[in-house]
């Protein structure tokens, strides 16, 4: 039987491995709070009409864990990656508040969280800006 665990004489193995636990556990929390809001908060999430609130973080979430998954799949494979700390930093950031407010505006009363939500909408942008930008460069250094 192969051996598929995370082991690698890369320096970049570490930073690696926290992408890919920060990306499995934004995958886990999405499913459960998926489920959970399907379920147990379905009924009370349509009564307030919020349903659609609470999905949407739930998608945004499942995507950018995804996102994240990959990146920490490259970053694993490639020593010198244009997966950086801040292109990391910035999705993880952004998604804790862009998800975590709309969860919150789902669940509570608390309007005032709807001008922190594009805060975390910038920083997803600009977490996809820098991976782009970091990538192009990267490949402009590899073609000269």
């Amino acid at each position: 039987m192969s051996d598929l665990s995370l082991k690698s004489s890369d320096s970049n193995a570490g930073f690696s491995r926290i992408i890919l636990l920060i990306g499995a556990v934004l995958c886990l929390t999405s499913v459960a709070l998926g489920a959970f809001g399907a379920h147990a908060l379905e009924a009370l999430l349509r009564a307030n009409n919020r349903l659609s609130t609470y999905e949407l973080a739930n998608q945004y979430q499942f995507y950018h864990a995804l996102g994240l998954l990959a990146l920490g799949a490259v970053a694993l494979n490639q020593p010198r990656s244009w997966v950086t700390l801040p292109v990391v930093l910035c999705l993880v950031v952004g998604v804790l508040i862009f998800c975590g407010s709309l969860y919150t505006l789902a669940l509570t009363d608390a309007s005032w969280l709807g001008a922190i939500t594009p805060v975390g909408g910038v920083l997803l942008l600009a977490g996809w800006t820098m991976l782009l930008i970091n990538f192009w460069r990267t490949d402009q250094r590899i073609s000269s």
